[in-house]
C-alpha cells in the first residue's frame, strides 16, 4: 500500500478528512505555546515581551520553511519530502521539549516552525485532486482540520502543561509526529512532479508569480493583515486571563480556544459558498467577522462572556479569510499550485509572526486596550485594502 501510485488515488471524503487530520495533528506544533507562555517565562525568567519573541520565532521558522521547501511540491515526489519533514520536526519537538536556556528554546522553535510545513504539501494536493466544482469544499474539509488542530492544541497544551509541565507537551507532541510519519508512509500514494527546473530558478519564479498575479498579491496581503490580528488577540490573552480581574492560568486559556470551534464546523460551508458566489465574497465576509471581534474586545474584554463571543467571531472570520483566500490562489494554475500557496502563507504567517510580536509588546506596555488596538489596526488595514481592490481596474476573473 505504501507504494500506490498517484494515479490509483481517490479522492474520497474518507480519504479528505484523513488529509484533515493529518494536518490538524501537525499545524498543531506551531500553536502549543500559546497558553504555555506564561509558564516558559517563569522556567527561563524572561519577560513577557521575550516569550512572545519565542512565540514568534517559530512563526517565522514556519514562513521561512514555507518559502524554501513548500515549492518543492511543484518539482519533486511529495510523500518523500513530508516523510523527511515529519523526522526533522520530531528532532525539533525534542529539542524544545530538553531546551536548557532561553537561546536553545528560540533555536529549536525556529526549528520546528522550519519543519512543520507538512500541512501546506496537503493543501494543494488535495486542490490538485478535487473536481473544479468542489475545490473549495475539498479545501474547506481539509482547512476544518488545521483550525480544529489550532484550537485543540491550545486546550491541549494548556492542560498538560497545568498538569505536568510545558516540556511534555513538546515530548507528546513529537510522538504524535511519529506516529503521523508511519500511517503517511502506508497511506499517502507516490505523487507526480508537475514541473522539472533547478531548485534555483524554481525559487526565482516564485517572484515572477507575484508579479503577474494580482489575486496573488490581494489574498497574500489579506491573509498577513487577517492573521497578524488573530495572532495578536492569541498570544497575548493568556496574559489577561491571568491579571487580578480573572485570576485564571493556562488551563482556563486553552479551553478558551474550543469556544472557536464554530469556526472549524463552518468550514465546509464557507468552501461551498465560495464554489456558489465568489471567494472574494466570503473574504469581505471574514474581515467583517474579525472586525467586529475586535469591538467586541474593546467594549466587553473584562467580562469572560465577552471575550468568549469575541474569540467565536475572530476564530470564524480568520477561518472565512484563509479559506477563501486559499480557493482563490488554488484556482490559479494546476502546475503552480505549491508555488502560489507558498507565497499565500507566507505572507499569512510573516503576518502572524508580527502579530505575535506586536500583541505581546503593547500588552507589557499598554495592557488589554494596547493588543486591541493593534487588532483594531490590522483589521482596519484589512478593510481599506479590501475596498480598493474592488474598483473596477483592479478586478479580474479570479476574484
Amino acid at each position: 500500500m505504501s507504494k500506490k501510485n498517484e494515479s490509483d488515488f481517490i479522492l474520497t471524503g474518507a480519504l479528505t478528512i484523513f488529509m484533515a487530520v493529518v494536518c490538524g495533528v501537525l499545524v498543531a506544533n506551531l500553536y502549543y505555546i500559546q497558553p504555555l507562555e506564561a509558564q516558559i517565562a517563569s522556567t527561563f525568567h524572561i519577560s513577557q515581551n521575550q516569550v512572545g519573541i519565542a512565540a514568534m520565532m517559530i512563526q517565522l521558522g514556519y514562513a521561512f520553511g514555507l518559502l524554501l521547501f513548500v515549492p518543492l511540491g511543484d518539482m519533486v515526489e511529495r510523500k518523500s519530502i513530508i516523510m523527511r519533514m515529519l523526522m526533522l520536526v520530531t528532532l525539533s519537538l525534542l529539542a524544545i521539549a530538553w531546551s536548557p536556556n532561553y537561546t536553545v528554546l528560540l533555536c529549536a522553535m525556529l526549528a520546528t516552525g522550519l519543519t512543520t510545513i507538512v500541512p501546506q504539501l496537503i493543501v494543494p494536493y488535495a486542490a490538485q485532486l478535487a473536481r473544479p466544482q468542489e475545490q473549495g469544499e475539498v479545501i474547506g474539509k481539509v482547512m476544518s482540520g488545521l483550525l480544529i488542530g489550532i484550537l485543540l492544541s491550545r486546550a491541549f497544551s494548556g492542560m498538560v502543561g497545568s498538569s505536568i509541565g510545558w516540556r511534555a507537551v513538546y515530548i507528546i507532541a513529537a510522538i504524535l509526529s511519529i506516529f503521523m510519519l508511519i500511517i503517511i508512509w502506508r497511506l499517502f500514494p507516490q505523487s507526480h512532479p508537475t514541473i522539472q527546473m533547478p531548485y534555483s530558478k524554481l525559487l526565482a519564479s516564485i517572484i515572477e508569480l507575484i508579479k503577474t498575479q494580482r489575486t496573488l498579491r490581494e489574498a497574500a496581503c489579506n491573509g498577513f493583515l487577517m492573521f497578524g490580528a488573530f495572532s495578536a488577540f492569541w498570544t497575548s490573552v493568556v496574559f489577561l486571563l491571568e491579571t487580578p480581574h480573572y485570576n485564571m492560568g493556562a488551563r482556563e486559556a486553552g479551553l478558551l480556544g474550543l469556544v472557536g470551534a464554530a469556526g472549524a464546523l463552518a468550514a465546509p460551508l464557507i468552501g461551498k459558498s465560495a464554489d456558489k458566489r465568489s471567494p472574494r465574497f466570503t473574504v469581505g465576509i471574514g474581515i467583517a467577522l474579525s472586525l467586529s471581534a475586535y469591538i467586541c474586545f474593546v467594549a466587553l474584554g473584562f467580562h469572560i462572556w465577552g471575550l468568549i463571543m469575541g474569540a467565536i467571531l475572530l476564530d470564524l472570520g480568520n477561518q472565512c479569510g484563509q479559506i477563501s483566500n486559499i480557493a482563490r490562489v488554488q484556482a490559479l494554475g494546476d502546475q503552480i499550485r505549491s508555488r502560489n500557496n507558498t507565497v499565500f502563507m507566507f505572507s499569512y504567517f510573516i503576518g502572524g509572526a508580527v502579530g505575535s510580536f506586536l500583541g505581546t509588546l503593547f500588552f507589557q506596555h499598554f495592557g488589554w486596550y494596547g493588543v486591541c488596538s493593534i487588532g483594531l489596526a490590522f483589521t482596519i488595514l484589512a478593510v481599506i485594502a479590501f475596498k480598493f481592490s474592488d474598483s473596477p481596474a483592479n478586478r479580474d476573473s479570479h476574484a
